[in-house]
C-alpha cells in the first residue's frame, strides 16, 4: 500500500489493525495500530515485559505453536491479512516470507552450508549448483563469505558468537524475506560483534523491510529509521527515530527516553 506524505510516496509494507493478542486470558497487546514502512527499519522500544517481542512474533505467526494463544484484529502483509483468525495461508509459508532472527545465535546441528540451505531444501529446491550459488550470496548478505567459505562442510557450532549470529541471519536471507524480524538480534554479543550486525542492518535495509526490538537506546538510535514506544501492552507512541529521541510527543515516552522508568 502507498500513502501520501506532502510530496513524497511512501510504502507501507505490513500493518496491523487493532490487533490484540492473549496469553489464554492475559491481555498482551491491546488495539495495536501501527504502519511498518517498506524498505526501512522500525525500532520497538519499551520496558521488559511491555509486548514488543510479543508483537514481533505476531507477524510470522510464531504464536500459533502455543495452545491457548488468540489473536483479533487484522496484521497485513499486503495486500494479505495474515493473522491466524482470517487467513488460509500456510504459517511456514508465512515464516518463509517473514524471517526472524533471534536472541540468541540458534544454529542447527549442521554445517554452515546445511544451515543457509535448509529453508531451500524445505521449498523443494535440490539442485546442487542452485545451492551453492543462494548459499554463497546469502552469506556474502550477511557479510560472513569471506570468514567462511573454505570450511562450509564444518560443523556451525565451530563459528564465534557473533559469526553464529550472521549465519542466521544467512539462513533468513535465502529464502529471500520480505520482512526481517530481530528480537534484541546483539544482547548475547561482545561489542565488536555488535557493532558488525549493526552495520549489516543498516546495509540490509535497502533490500528488504527490517523490524527490530532492542532494550538498548543508543542502539535503537543508530540503526532505525522509525521507532515505536510499548509500554504495558499499548502502542504509546510512533514517529521518526530522530522525533522520537529528540522531542517526543507523549510524557511518557519522554520519561522513557531519559530513563526515568524502566
Amino acid at each position: 500500500m502507498v500513502i501520501q506524505n506532502g510530496k513524497t510516496d511512501i510504502k507501507i509494507k505490513a500493518e496491523s489493525k487493532n490487533l490484540n493478542f492473549y496469553y489464554g486470558t492475559h491481555h498482551a497487546l491491546k488495539d495495536i495500530n501501527l504502519k511498518i514502512i517498506d524498505k526501512s527499519v522500525t525500532a520497538l522500544i519499551g520496558p521488559s515485559g511491555c509486548g514488543k517481542t510479543t508483537f514481533l512474533r505476531c507477524f510470522n505467526r510464531m504464536h500459533d505453536l502455543y495452545v491457548g494463544n488468540k489473536y483479533d484484529g487484522s496484521l497485513l502483509l499486503y495486500p494479505e491479512n495474515i493473522n491466524i483468525i482470517s487467513s488460509s495461508i500456510d504459517p511456514i509459508e508465512v515464516r518463509m516470507r517473514i524471517g526472524m532472527v533471534f536472541q540468541k545465535p540458534n544454529p542447527f546441528p549442521k554445517s554452515i552450508f546445511e544451515n543457509v540451505a535448509y529453508g531451500l531444501r524445505v521449498r523443494g529446491v535440490n539442485r546442487r549448483s542452485q545451492l551453492e550459488d543462494k548459499v554463497e550470496e546469502s552469506l556474502r548478505k550477511a557479510a560472513l563469505w569471506d570468514e567462511v567459505k573454505d570450511r562450509l562442510h564444518g560443523l556451525a557450532f565451530n563459528l564465534s558468537g557473533g559469526q553464529l549470529q550472521r549465519l542466521c541471519i544467512a539462513r533468513a536471507l535465502a529464502n529471500d524475506p520480505e520482512i526481517l524480524l530481530f528480537d534484541e538480534p546483539t544482547s548475547a554479543l561482545d561489542p565488536i560483534a555488535t557493532a558488525k550486525v549493526e552495520e549489516l542492518v543498516t546495509e540490509l535495509k535497502n533490500t528488504v523491510t527490517i523490524i527490530i526490538v532492542t532494550h538498548n537506546m543508543q542502539q535503537a538510535g543508530r540503526v532505525s529509521d522509525h521507532t515505536a514506544f510499548m509500554y504495558m501492552g499499548e502502542l504509546i507512541e510512533f514517529d521518526r527515530t530522530e522525533k522520537i529521541f529528540t522531542t517526543p510527543g507523549k510524557k511518557l515516552t519522554e520519561e522513557y527516553i531519559t530513563g526515568r522508568f524502566g
